[in-house]
């Protein structure tokens, strides 16, 4: 398809990364429209892992890369990791910098930690990477934008304003110090010097790209129970992280977009607080958190894990219109003899439900309902095809399938690129 959209079927941490990687051999460009360095994408190839964190999984493929204005940036995360891969061999000369994206600025990550502290108990669990600051101030038109440190005068400006506000935040309510107007301009000019090349109209870019007939895929960060709109609020990141963001965080329509892939785990994880029906009680939530290396790509904190929760998954195929599955790491599941499958909700009044609630407090309230399919016990290396899985893995699919009504088009049998198991 000529334009595709890859979007988290879940709380982020997928394996999404390693799906665009793959499909990006046979596209032209490659987009992430939405979130920040607090959202990261891991790949192992050829022996080698690599940890991104702004750009595209294409980047590894040799693909040119849009950073979108969707998307929020840390100038220098974003140049340390154009560094880590450029001394790696990777070609970086390809990556597109929209000048709409928004800056994550020092009073941003100063806040965000200041504020999960302030707030102890009632964290949301952020990254505190100042992602939501940012994208607050985005909302409230004191943002900074990529474009802005193309003009020193304007950047001064837009910097002496925003200060002035942030400093008052930093010293009455949270009782920081204040962040120091001298120096910060001129550290800023000089991440122009080396971001100026990038910067684009991304927008421009892919429209003209969509009319050549060109193959684009869409890289969401974070994962669709994540959405601002449609996740588990205030649980949430701060982005659109579901398939509609694409078009809003590139700036193309969206009868531009021809599929929806969306990327699911065999089981289920999540960052931070928040309800978490399926969790796992007991040792083997450690037992699958150290055999499917649960630990945050960016952050490096550990995943809560749980068992595969259909009713979640039913709804982000419903709100993303998810028109084919990738199935990931189906391989961590072989060290179990039975696979509980939560496939619908008790209420609070103890009725069940296959839909996902709609309002918080019934969320928070819902209890699984499982589902139990026999285990495999064996490796799932020396398979070549999903048709050439274990009876019982290939039920596991099966079933999944049949749950939703849509079809498992991939599915992840290990960490590797090569690691992923087609319908053929």
């Amino acid at each position: 398809m000529p334009a595709t959209v890859i979007v988290g079927a879940q709380w982020g941490d997928e394996g999404k990364g390693k799906i665009v990687d793959l499909l990006a051999r046979d596209s032209d460009l490659v987009c992430r429209y939405n979130g920040g360095p607090n959202a990261g994408h891991t790949i192992v190839a050829d022996g080698e892992t690599y940890k991104l964190k702004h750009i595209p999984s294409g980047i590894l493929q040799g693909k040119e890369c849009v950073i979108g204005a969707g998307c929020v940036v840390d100038p220098p995360v974003l140049i340390e990791e154009l560094d880590g891969l450029a001394s790696r061999g990777i070609e970086t000369g390809l990556v597109r910098l929209s000048g709409n994206a928004h800056l994550v600025m020092p009073w941003h990550l100063a806040i965000d930690r200041a504020s999960e502290r302030r707030l102890g108990k009632l964290a949301i669990g952020t990254t505190k990477r100042g992602i939501g600051p940012c994208y607050a101030d985005k909302a409230m038109r004191l943002g900074i934008r990529v474009q802005d440190i193309l003009d020193p005068k304007i950047l001064r400006q837009k910097i002496e304003v925003a200060l002035t506000e942030k400093n008052l935040w930093l010293e009455r309510v949270y009782g920081e110090r204040p962040i120091e107007l001298e120096g910060l301009v001129e550290q800023y000019e000089g991440y122009a010097t080396r971001l100026r090349p990038m910067i684009a109209d991304t927008s421009l870019l892919v429209d003209g790209a969509l009319r050549e007939g060109r193959r684009i895929l869409f890289d969401g960060a974070h994962g669709t129970l994540l959405d601002l709109d449609h996740g588990t609020y205030p649980f949430v990141t701060s982005s659109p992280t579901v398939a509609a963001g694409a078009g809003v965080g590139i700036g193309i329509g969206p009868s531009r977009i021809d599929s929806v892939i969306g990327v699911a785990k065999s089981y289920v994880t999540r960052v931070g607080q928040g309800p978490f029906p399926s969790e796992i009680e007991g040792p083997d939530q450690e037992r699958l958190r150290e055999l499917g290396g649960e630990y945050g790509t960016v952050t490096g904190r550990e995943r809560r894990c749980g068992w595969l929760d259909l009713v979640a998954l039913r709804y982000a195929v419903r709100v993303n219109g998810i028109d084919r599955l990738a199935l990931t790491k189906l391989d961590v599941l072989s060290h179990f003899s039975a696979l509980p499958v939560c496939v619908r909700y008790r209420t609070r009044d103890r009725s069940e439900t296959h839909d996902f609630p709609a309002h918080q407090s019934d969320f928070h309230a819902a209890k699984p309902v499982y589902e139990v399919l026999e285990g495999w016990n064996e490796p799932l290396d020396g398979c070549s095809s999903v048709a050439g899985l274990p009876d019982a893995a290939r039920a596991y699919v099966e079933f999944v399938e049949s749950e939703l009504d849509v079809e498992v088009t991939l599915v992840g049998t290990g960490a590797e690129r090569s690691s992923v198991l087609t319908r053929a």
